[in-house]
C-alpha cells in the first residue's frame, strides 16, 4: 500500500475513536484554521495550487511604525508547536524600529490549508514563502527563524540566497542529526501518540521542555492552539498533520549544509534549552547527551561562515516569551548593523 495511503487509513481509523478529553476546562477548543481565534494582526491569505489542490497560506504583512523611517522587510518563521501569532512582542518592536515584518503560518500550520494528501518538506516551504514574498514586492529580506523555523530559515537561506540579508536563528532544532542516535518512529505510531494528546499533556510537556518545570501566567498563549485542537472537531486530522510534520523534520537535516550559508548569521541561544527530537525513544547511555544547546551553538557557529553567537545564559528554548529584552536587544543590534 503506498505510505500516504496508509496514514489516510489510519486516520480513518482514528475517526472511529472516542475524543480525547482533558481536565483543563481553560482551554477552548479550535477548528484546523483557528475560525475563532485572533491573532494579533490583521491575517490575510494567498490562494495556491499545490500538490494537485488549492490550498491557502495565511499572513500577516505589518508596515513600519509610521513615525519611523523605513528600514525593509524581516521575515518570521514560526517553530513546529506554534503559530505566526506568536511572534506579537517581536513584530511590535521591530515595527516600532521602521521594519515591514512579513509572519506567515506555513502550510499544515496556524490558519493556513491542513492537507492530508500532502508531502511536507522544508523545501516545499520555503518555496510557498518565496511566492508569498514575490507576490508581497519583497526583493531583499531579514529572516529570522525560531525553533523549526530555524531550520526552514536555514534552508530558505540556501535556495535563495541574492534575497536573504542577514539570517537570525533563535533556539532552532536540528543542530544535531537525531536520526543517526535515536531509532525512527513508524507514522502509524507517531499518529497514535499524537491523537493520545491531551491539554495537559502538552503543557506538562512544555513546561518541562521549554521552561525547566516554571511555568508562567504570560505563557499561556503558547498553550492555546495546540491544546485547542486536541479538543476541537479536527484533532483527528491534526494528529496526522502533526505526525507528518515531525516525519519531516526527523528525516530532513538542514546541518550538514551550515558551511553553505552566504549571509551573515546571529545565533540567539538559550543555553538551558534540550529540545532533541525523539529523546525518548534514544538509547539510556545517550539519551542526557542529545539537546545540549549550551554546547550545540557554539558547535555551530564555528561551522557557518559569517556567524555571531549570542548566548543566553539560564534562558530556554522559547527566549522571546521567557526573556524577551534579553532576546530583542541583539537581534535589533544584528539587524540595524
Amino acid at each position: 500500500m503506498h505510505p500516504m495511503l496508509r496514514v489516510l487509513s489510519l486516520f480513518t481509523l482514528l475517526v472511529t475513536l472516542s475524543s480525547s478529553t482533558s481536565a483543563d476546562t481553560a482551554v477552548k477548543p479550535l477548528d484546523a484554521k483557528l475560525s475563532n481565534y485572533a491573532y494579533p494582526y490583521p491575517v490575510e491569505e494567498l490562494p495556491l495550487q499545490l500538490q494537485q489542490q488549492r490550498l491557502t497560506l495565511a499572513y500577516m504583512d505589518i508596515p513600519a511604525s509610521k513615525d519611523v523611517t523605513p528600514r525593509g522587510a524581516v521575515l518570521l518563521l514560526h517553530g513546529k508547536n506554534f503559530s505566526g501569532a506568536y511572534w506579537r512582542d517581536t513584530i511590535a518592536a521591530l515595527t516600532e524600529l521602521g521594519y515591514r515584518v512579513i509572519a506567515p503560518d506555513q502550510i499544515g500550520f496556524g490558519k493556513s490549508s491542513k492537507p492530508l494528501r500532502f508531502q511536507y518538506s522544508l523545501h516545499a516551504m520555503a518555496d510557498h514563502t518565496h511566492t508569498l514574498l514575490n507576490k508581497l514586492g519583497i526583493d531583499k529580506v531579514a529572516v529570522v527563524g525560531h525553533s523549526m523555523g530555524g531550520m526552514l530559515a536555514t534552508r530558505y537561506a540556501l535556495m535563495y540566497p541574492q534575497q536573504v540579508e542577514k539570517l537570525v536563528l533563535v533556539n532552532p532544532i536540528g543542530l544535531e542529526d537525531w536520526k543517526r542516535h535515536v531509532p525512527y518512529q513508524p507514522l502509524e505510531k507517531a499518529i497514535a501518540n499524537e491523537y493520545s494528546q491531551t491539554p495537559d499533556k502538552i503543557k506538562r510537556y512544555m513546561t518541562n521542555a521549554y521552561f525547566d518545570g516554571q511555568w508562567q501566567e504570560n505563557y499561556d498563549s503558547l498553550l492555546d492552539i495546540q491544546a485547542g485542537w486536541t479538543l476541537g472537531p479536527n484533532a483527528r486530522r491534526m494528529a496526522v498533520i502533526d505526525a507528518l510534520t515531525a516525519d519531516m523534520i526527523f528525516t530532513q537535516p538542514v546541518l550538514y549544509e551550515f558551511p553553505d550559508l552566504q549571509v551573515p548569521t546571529l545565533l540567539i541561544i538559550g543555553t538551558r534549552d534540550r529540545t532533541a527530537i525523539g529523546r525518548d525513544r534514544a538509547p539510556d547511555a545517550i539519551r542526557e547527551t542529545l539537546g545540549r544547546y549550551d554546547q550545540l551553538g557554539r558547535q555551530t557557529a564555528k561551522v557557518i561562515p559569517k556567524a555571531k553567537l549570542v548566548e543566553l545564559n539560564d534562558v530556554g528554548h522559547v527566549p522571546q516569551f521567557e526573556a524577551f529584552d534579553l532576546y530583542i536587544a541583539p537581534l535589533s543590534k544584528f539587524l540595524q548593523n
